[in-house]
């Protein structure tokens, strides 16, 4: 099969989560690897919930590919229908495609022709997990936390990866070493219901909360320049022509002349603490002032930035609403000084030519935390083709999400060498 061809299936299979139903994609999975004779499980956190685990090879060393099955939901709007799965033009079309689907289907396939080409001298494992997308605790959290041993790896390849900079005259690669720490918010104002066309007896929720939320859209928190981040800025401004070395009081002017605004828009998010209001519910009725107004509220940090850094901030800036925290993930980093991180780098080389690979840290959350909190280092790869379409960037999420078949193939390419390499033949 081509790899294309099974990442159509998989988009095909509709695993929006919530609810999951991540266990098609796993029966799927466990078909193809079953007929290749490679030995396979499905383990669910619930009916539904499943899964999909599968090991080829025997020795010491050990090896984890992992990705996620579930994809988030898509809104209206969209020119190709969402899960057809497409294949046209040089694109596999569909919800999935990018994130992360894309990456399930490559390590599939870099599994299934290791398989055929000859014993490994260690064990190669793939993980496709469920739940990623709602924070993973019915996925990876549940195969760390009760089946550490199927998926314990000297280091594991996830999603994460930036995807390749054009700047300048020359091109970098990334690979993840970090991310930064999720902290979601539940922000509530309160007021008192009137009528409508007494607005004076009323002490209107909503306007609060707007008040909030403007004030939270025109903040400007402190610039963080950690390690990792200064050493790919210096390369950054390097291949841009600037002379600046990079520094908390000229990030923005760096930023500014690389003149890429959607690698830009990358580089700010992992250089500050992000605060990004993304659902609001609030009032009843169009008549009746609102007693009550209520705001979901992503926020991103950085490392020194915990929960009650956040709570501080937003306290001094949002004003009089009432704060609850939903969900704190600490940021997670793997060391780019590692054996796993010089063999990707070099690997990735083979591919893409002599070219800056560049240690990067991801703006959103992955699975990665669960296993750098188990003491398992954890590192991202994109492996996208240079002349992709930077637009394709701001489909993850949301519309016409599609992936390069030139890019698949790429991934799986890359899949393949680098499990050579490490586990031997």
């Amino acid at each position: 099969m081509e790899v294309e061809k099974l990442l159509s299936d998989l988009i095909r299979i509709e695993s929006v989560n919530p609810p999951g139903n991540e266990t098609g994609v796993a029966r799927y999975l466990k078909g193809l690897f079953d007929s290749v004779g490679i030995k396979n499980e499905i383990i669910e956190s619930a009916p539904g919930r499943g899964s999909f685990i599968a090991e080829i090879g025997e020795g010491d060393k050990r090896l984890l590919y992992l990705s996620h099955t579930d994809v988030v939901p898509v809104s209206d709007g969209w020119d190709f229908l969402p899960f057809s799965g497409k294949v046209e033009k040089g694109f596999v079309h569909g919800r999935g495609a990018l994130d992360c689907k894309g990456l399930a289907a490559a390590e599939a396939q870099a599994m299934i022709n290791l398989a055929g080409s000859g014993k490994l001298g260690g064990k190669l494992i793939f993980a496709a997990a469920a739940d990623e997308e709602v924070g993973g605790s019915m996925g990876v959290k549940y195969l760390v936390d009760n089946f550490k041993e199927k998926i314990s790896a000297d280091f594991v390849i996830n999603e994460g990866g930036e995807e390749p900079a054009c700047i300048g005259d020359g091109v970098s690669h990334f690979i993840q070493v970090g991310e930064k720490g999720i902290c979601w918010l539940k922000l509530r104002a309160e007021g008192v219901s009137a009528h409508g066309s007494l607005p004076l007896l009323g002490d209107n929720a909503v306007t609060k909360m707007a008040a909030a939320l403007t004030a939270l859209t025109e903040y400007r928190s402190d610039t963080v320049l950690i390690p990792e981040v200064k050493v790919m800025l210096g390369e950054i401004a390097r291949l841009a022509g600037l002379k600046d070395r990079a520094t908390k009081s000229n990030i923005d002017r760096i930023i500014d002349g690389v003149g890429n605004k959607t690698f830009g828009a990358y580089l700010s998010a992992i250089t500050r603490m992000t605060i990004s209001p993304n659902m609001v519910c609030g009032g009843s009725k169009t008549n009746i002032i609102p007693d009550r107004c209520e705001a979901d509220v992503d926020i991103r940090v950085l490392p020194g930035q915990d929960e009650q850094y956040v709570i501080r901030e937003l306290n001094r800036i949002a004003g009089n609403v009432k704060i609850e925290i939903l969900r704190y993930r600490a940021p997670t980093f793997s060391t780019s000084k590692s054996e796993f991180y010089r063999l990707m780098s070099k690997t990735l080389k083979q591919f893409v030519g002599n070219v800056p690979v560049l240690p990067s840290i991801s703006s959103g959350g992955t699975d990665s935390g669960f296993f750098r909190d188990a003491g398992i280092p954890c590192y991202g790869i994109s492996m996208m083709t240079v002349d992709t379409d930077k637009s394709l960037a701001q489909s993850v999420h949301g519309k016409n999400e599609k992936l390069d078949v030139a890019s698949l193939r790429l991934k799986t390419d890359f899949l393949v060498d680098l499990a050579r390499k490490y586990l031997g033949n």
